[in-house]
C-alpha cells in the first residue's frame, strides 16, 4: 500500500508539471521515484533516539546524471519542497521525529547514467542542538523555529505580522522551552486558542493548530 504521504506527493506533483509523468519525462527520472526512494531510505535508516523515540535521517542528497539534473531544473523548488514535505508527512504518519530540520540537495553524478539516481540519506543535528520545529502559515509560507524569541501580533517589528484586526498589536511569542518550543499569549485582547481551547501557555506538540483572532497557523516538529 501506498503511504499516505506518497500519494499526496504524486497528487501534487501531478498538479505541478500539469500531466502524467510518463509523458513529460519520458527518458528519465520520474520525480516520484525520487519521494519513493527518500520513504525507503528513511523506513530503512531510522534508529531509536536517547528519548526512545524513533529518529529518521533529514538530510537527502540526490545524485542524478547531468541530463536528468537539466531535466529537471524547471521544476527545481517546488520539487524540493514537495520532496521536504513528504518527508515530513511520512515521519509524522510511522511516529519519526528528526534531529534536525530537513534538507533535500541534488547533485551531478558524471557517472550515473540518464534514468538512474542515487539518495544518501543521514541524520544532520540542527546548530547548537537546537529544537526543530516549524509553523505554516495561511498561505503555505514554512517559518523555521531556532533559537530565538519569535513574535506574532500586528505590529510590523513582529516576526510573523498579522494584518487580522483580531490579532493584538504584540498578540504571543514562541520560545524555545526544553526539548521543544512553548507558545505565550502576552495578554491579548481576544485570546490564543491551541486545537479550539484557549490557553495562556501551551507546550507545542506536532500538528497544533494555533488561532490567533481568526488566523490559523499550524505547527510541526520538522
Amino acid at each position: 500500500m501506498t503511504p499516505v504521504g506518497l500519494r499526496n506527493f504524486e497528487n501534487r506533483l501531478e498538479r505541478m508539471v500539469e500531466g502524467t509523468f510518463s509523458r513529460v519525462f519520458k527518458s528519465g527520472v520520474r520525480p516520484v521515484e525520487l519521494g519513493r526512494r527518500m520513504v525507503r531510505e528513511m523506513d530503512g535508516k531510522r534508529s531509536i533516539g536517547v528519548s526512545g523515540k524513533t529518529v529518521a535521517p533529514n538530510d537527502f542528497t540526490i545524485r542524478l546524471s547531468d541530463t536528468d539534473r537539466t531535466e529537471l531544473e524547471p521544476i527545481h523548488e517546488s520539487l524540493v519542497r514537495e520532496l521536504c514535505d513528504t518527508a515530513r508527512e511520512h515521519a509524522r504518519d510511522e511516529g519519526y521525529t528528526f534531529v534536525g530540520p530537513i534538507s533535500v540537495n541534488f547533485e551531478t553524478d558524471e557517472g550515473l547514467h540518464t534514468g538512474n539516481f542515487n539518495v544518501a540519506a543521514r541524520l544532520v543535528e540542527a546548530e547548537g542542538g537546537v529544537a526543530v520545529g516549524s509553523l505554516i502559515l495561511p498561505n503555505g509560507q514554512r517559518v523555521i523555529l531556532g533559537e530565538y524569541v519569535l513574535s506574532i501580533g500586528r505590529l510590523p517589528e513582529c516576526t510573523i505580522a498579522l494584518g487580522d484586526p483580531n490579532v493584538s498589536r504584540r498578540h504571543a511569542e514562541i520560545r524555545p522551552a526544553g526539548a521543544g518550543y512553548r507558545l505565550t499569549d502576552l495578554g491579548s485582547t481576544n485570546g490564543t486558542l491551541v486545537n479550539g481551547q484557549r490557553v495562556h501557555e501551551h507546550q507545542l506538540t506536532d500538528g497544533d493548530v494555533v488561532q490567533f483572532g481568526a488566523t490559523e497557523i499550524v505547527f510541526t516538529e520538522s
